[in-house]
């Protein structure tokens, strides 16, 4: 600071200047952040012009001191005054700007966890069978070609061994197209009698479209013991069906799998229209649920079990189709999508 003496006069016109200066500057800030770098720059504690100002004070002569101090401080009020001015004007633009709350709209909606339908009909569909004494048996996904057709009967030439059908890794490892291959393992690791369920994901190069999917999952039931018979297969089925449907309708029809002999198809009367026909049944009246027969004695052969000793039969059902009728859904591509709204609608 210097020690010449500063005459009052120009005190007062510096005075006049930042005044000048500072109000067209206040008012010319755009935004907030903008007004608080004026402020700073106007009365800021460490770099304002008005703190700048105070500092030569000192400088004057004694006699002039208190008028100048008097109009350092007048100007500082009228800055400040002007600064919070702009600052309310500012606040007023930015609010009338924000969007508009409407009070009459809808609260957001709170969605309702629940199980995913497949998994709460899996788990029904296991205590059925839970409670007639089966157990439950599980797999890998991930299985030798041997198990998952080998063992089970197929002839090499086999359509469901093709590229287009199923998904090969490597070495001879595919992505299980059914949950048969847990027959097998089961039979391997215990002698029968044997009585088991086994739920699990399987994957086939199927389109994707109201009654299939690529991945989904399945149930696959097994019964080994002497004696049994069609007859076993067909009163446990139906049992089933009454309990898991209530009063409904079933019919067998004849069919093919390698893996039994005689083999057929389980149909239930559409639950979507009740059997007088729709798109979901293919105007047939008729679902069909699972494919069933009895397990063909090479099966048994490829396990280690004495097929003149031991016969017994066997099923696999598709949860996701039973949901569908359940739940009445029409399209069984709604239960793999991420709708919640369709979720919560099916949920418990």
């Amino acid at each position: 600071m210097s020690d010449t003496i500063l005459s009052l006069s120009d005190f007062f016109q510096r005075v006049a200047t930042i005044e000048g200066d500072g109000v067209p500057r206040i008012l010319a800030a755009d935004s907030s952040r903008a007004l608080d770098e004026v402020r700073a720059d106007l009365v800021g504690r460490n770099r304002g012009v008005v703190t700048d100002l105070m500092k030569e004070l000192p400088r004057l002569s004694p006699a002039d001191r208190p008028a100048a101090g008097q109009r350092v401080q007048a100007l500082r009020g009228a800055l400040e005054a002007a600064l919070d001015a702009r600052r309310t004007t500012l606040d007023a633009a930015r609010v009338a700007e924000a969007p508009r709350r409407d009070p009459t709209m809808p609260a957001r909606a709170v969605w309702r966890g629940a199980r995913h339908p497949v998994t709460a009909v899996i788990d029904e569909i296991t205590a059925i069978f839970r409670a007639l004494g089966f157990t439950v048996a599980l797999g890998p996904e991930a299985e030798s070609d041997w198990y998952n057709f080998g063992a089970l009967n197929f002839p090499p030439d086999h359509p469901a061994m093709d590229l287009h059908d199923t998904f090969y890794l490597e070495d001879g490892v595919v992505l299980r197209t059914h949950t048969s291959p847990v027959q097998i393992r089961t039979l391997q690791q215990s002698p029968p009698p044997i009585r088991i369920i086994a739920p699990g994901t399987v994957y086939r190069r199927d389109l994707f479209d109201a009654t299939h999917a690529p991945i989904f999952a399945q149930i696959e039931g097994l019964a080994v013991d002497e004696g049994v018979s069609f007859v076993d297969l067909k009163a446990t089925l139906n049992h089933f069906a009454q309990r898991f449907f209530g009063s409904t309708v079933t019919r067998f029809r004849p069919s093919y799998f390698p893996f039994t002999e005689p083999s057929a198809e389980m149909d239930v009367q559409c639950q979507i229209c009740r059997g007088a026909g729709c798109a979901t049944c293919k105007q047939t009246g008729w679902i069909e649920i699972l494919g069933s027969g009895m397990v063909h004695p090479s099966v048994l052969a490829a396990a280690g079990v004495d097929a003149e000793r031991y016969s017994g039969w066997a099923f696999g059902m598709g949860p996701a189709r039973i949901a569908a009728q359940r739940y009445g859904v029409p399209d069984i591509r709604a239960l793999y999508d991420t709708d919640v709204r369709v979720l919560e609608r099916l949920a418990e």
